[in-house]
């Protein structure tokens, strides 16, 4: 807690008065080294122990001048040790009502959770460009390097939602984890992915393996540091060579589709272990809350029990129009050219309960519910090649896609809008808002209307 230097300052004067009346009492009245010790002690703490043997006049007078500079000695370490602990626990006080501040008048910021050497690297970046950011480290050598360096920052845990909120993951436009463990990165883009649907996640990934798990959990994408300084000096010494690269970057992406899934009265997953329901799912369960306790890839063995509520994932290839198929699930189409937008109502509608089924313009949108026949459709009013409006008409030509609930999308508040809309067949319009919310619940309430 306090600096050696200012330990140090505190003890010199008053080691230096002990030295001095241990050798006052030795030179003025012949004591012995321990017994001068010893009546140094007993008069600098002023006990009133009995002298060894009773003093001279000197050595009265000598023993006034020892209890005074006793007092003072004391007084000065008493007071350089009582003032550095108020200082540090002031200091530490402050510092975080400080960084909060800070992070309150963020908006759209990125958050670093862990400041090891990568994330000192992306740090350093990100000042240079100029963006905003809070850095989430529990290492109290690294705290001292980000504090040095002059950064926003938060002495805690990343894993854990109350650490990611103090960082402001509401308002936050990416987030970056970064730790040298890859369950805890994993654990981060769960619990961030859930906090803040639309925001921009890459995870750190030691072990190839992870990479799939990470990116089921919610991760745009994920790095791997040795993988990738790997391929960059391997294109470096082919084009210092003179070597032509002829390297496909694409893969073969796979997308997630991730629910959570309470376990209500009368469900029959009650009672079964994990591995059964996972079978009987057809997907893999790789989160259990239960009594507000959250478990990552839980014991295959547990016994589910009411209330438990599960994280389940289900993966299929990436295809045009982006097509998810699960068993079961009330599927939603939803037609948009905006990507942004796709990414944030996927999530929503995932964490609703439902499979989306996206497509990004109008003829992919208009094939996609023709083939799904999903029980509802959220569409973008305009849309390149075919309008929204034209995609409503298109589905209402056909009697076997009655029951699609149609629910465009738009920009425009206009009554004449609303009308169009309604006369091609749509059966709700809702107005782009802040309110992301406001789309699945209009989903929900068409759903429970009677056709």
């Amino acid at each position: 807690m306090f600096s050696k230097r200012r330990i140090t300052i505190a003890l010199i004067p008053l080691l230096a008065t002990i030295a001095t009346g241990t050798l006052g009492y030795m030179l003025i009245e012949g004591y012995t080294a321990f017994d001068g010790l010893y009546m140094t002690i007993i008069t600098i703490m002023t006990v009133g122990y009995n002298e060894v043997r009773p003093l001279s006049g000197a050595g009265r007078a000598f023993t006034i001048v020892l209890i005074l500079m006793g007092f003072a000695s004391l007084a000065f370490a008493g007071n350089i040790l009582i003032e550095s602990l108020v200082q540090n626990i002031w200091s530490g006080r402050s510092e975080r009502k400080n960084m909060k501040k800070k992070i309150t008048e963020l908006k759209s910021h990125y958050i670093i959770c862990g400041f090891g050497r990568v994330g000192a690297t992306a740090a350093e970046l990100l000042k240079m460009e100029g963006a905003g950011f809070v850095i989430i480290e529990k290492n109290p050598d690294h705290c001292q390097d980000i504090r040095e360096k002059g950064y926003i920052f938060l002495q805690a845990d990343a894993t854990t939602e109350e650490a990611l909120m103090d960082a402001g993951i509401k308002r936050a436009r990416g987030l970056v984890a970064l730790l040298n463990s890859d369950p805890e990165n994993l654990f981060i883009v769960l619990t961030a992915r859930e906090l803040n649907p639309t925001l921009q996640i890459i995870s750190r990934a030691e072990d190839v393996s992870s990479e799939k798990k990470i990116l089921r959990a919610g991760a745009d994408k994920v790095v791997s540091p040795f993988i990738t300084a790997g391929r960059q000096i391997a294109r470096d010494i082919l084009l210092s060579t003179g070597k032509e690269l002829d390297l496909d970057e694409s893969c073969e992406c796979q997308e997630a589709s991730s629910q959570w899934i309470t376990l209500v009265k009368d469900n029959s997953l009650i009672g079964k272990p994990i591995k059964t329901a996972s079978k009987e799912m057809g997907r893999d369960i790789i989160g259990l809350r239960r009594k507000a306790l959250d478990s990552i890839y839980p014991d295959p063995e547990t016994i589910l029990e009411e209330g438990d509520t599960l994280l389940t994932l289900g993966v299929s290839q990436k295809k045009q129009g982006i097509e998810r198929r699960s068993s079961g699930i009330p599927k939603i189409a939803i037609v948009d050219d905006n990507q942004v937008i796709l990414g944030l109502y996927t999530r929503l509608f995932q964490k609703a309960g439902f499979n989306p089924l996206c497509a990004t313009t109008g003829k992919q949108g208009l094939e996609l519910i023709l083939k799904e026949k999903p029980a509802a459709a959220v569409i973008d009013y305009t849309l390149p090649v075919i309008s929204g409006i034209d995609i409503c008409r298109e589905i209402r030509k056909s009697k076997e896609h009655d029951g699609v609930k149609l629910i465009l999308f738009t920009e425009d508040n206009a009554p004449e809008t609303r009308k169009r809309a309604m006369e091609n067949g749509a059966h709700a319009v809702v107005v782009k808002n802040a309110d992301a919310s406001e789309v699945v619940e209009t989903v929900i309430q068409c759903l429970r209307e009677k056709h």
